[in-house]
């Protein structure tokens, strides 16, 4: 699915079409769309208006971010995983990749539970955290990544605040974020020095996703320059 093209994935075979994946993956994600419909009737993981349109709503969506990427990034890192849209989606598509490492941080035990379901019977290898990500045990226990994903997580001003711990030189951000997009992009930039790209969502007409590729807050860099 090329950037732009926006199109309905209303099931496992579209999906499949649109994002080239193997038949194993595929069947991964099927069982995760089970264990969610099975696991939303005790836990309120998504909005239930998007449950019948899992496959679009949240796998497609999350399924894009990884186009962005680095083919040979190793290292991703997840932020407020919920229901693990994007980290699970991302950890289940780069399974057969035996480099690759996902940690997903998600602090409600109940969602970090569905989770590790969902990782234990896909048998995708993926570190599930139950810890809050602006903790200063979660910042040394990670460390960095060399791509940090979020989806509706913060508008762009806090979201900086918790991504820049685990942002090194070299690290990619990736945001999936809506229409306010820009006036979020403007408020953060008071407060941090970004330098960022917008892409065009191909689930989201009004969508769009935050390439971000340096972050510094500007109290440390005007500190830094008047020492």
């Amino acid at each position: 699915m090329g950037s732009g093209d926006i199109q309905h994935i209303d099931g496992p075979e579209g999906f499949a079409k649109a994002f080239k994946v193997s038949r194993e993956t595929l069947g991964k994600l099927v069982t995760y769309a089970d264990l969610l419909k099975r696991w939303q009737k005790t836990i309120n993981l998504v909005a239930p208006g998007s449950l019948d349109d899992v496959w679009h709503r949240h796998f497609a969506d999350s399924a894009q971010l990884l186009a962005h990427a680095p083919a040979d990034t190793r290292t991703w890192l997840d932020l407020g995983s919920g229901a693990g849209f994007p980290g699970l989606v991302l950890a289940i598509m780069n399974s057969e990749n035996s480099q690759a490492r996902h940690t997903l941080i998600e602090s409600d035990s109940r969602k970090a539970a569905f989770l590790r379901e969902v990782a234990r019977t896909t048998a995708t290898p993926v570190d599930i955290l139950c810890m809050r990500i602006e903790s200063g045990e979660t910042h040394a226990k990670v460390n960095s990544a060399q791509c940090v994903t979020a989806r509706a997580l913060a508008p762009m001003l806090r979201l900086a605040g918790l991504v820049a711990p685990y942002f090194a030189p070299g690290s990619l951000g990736l945001f999936l974020k809506g229409r306010e997009v820009a006036v979020e992009l403007e408020e953060a930039a008071r407060a941090w020095d970004l330098s960022y790209e917008l892409r065009r969502s191909v689930t989201d007409a009004d969508g769009r996703v935050v390439l971000l590729t340096a972050l510094q807050s500007r109290g440390a860099l005007k500190s830094r320059n008047e020492g």
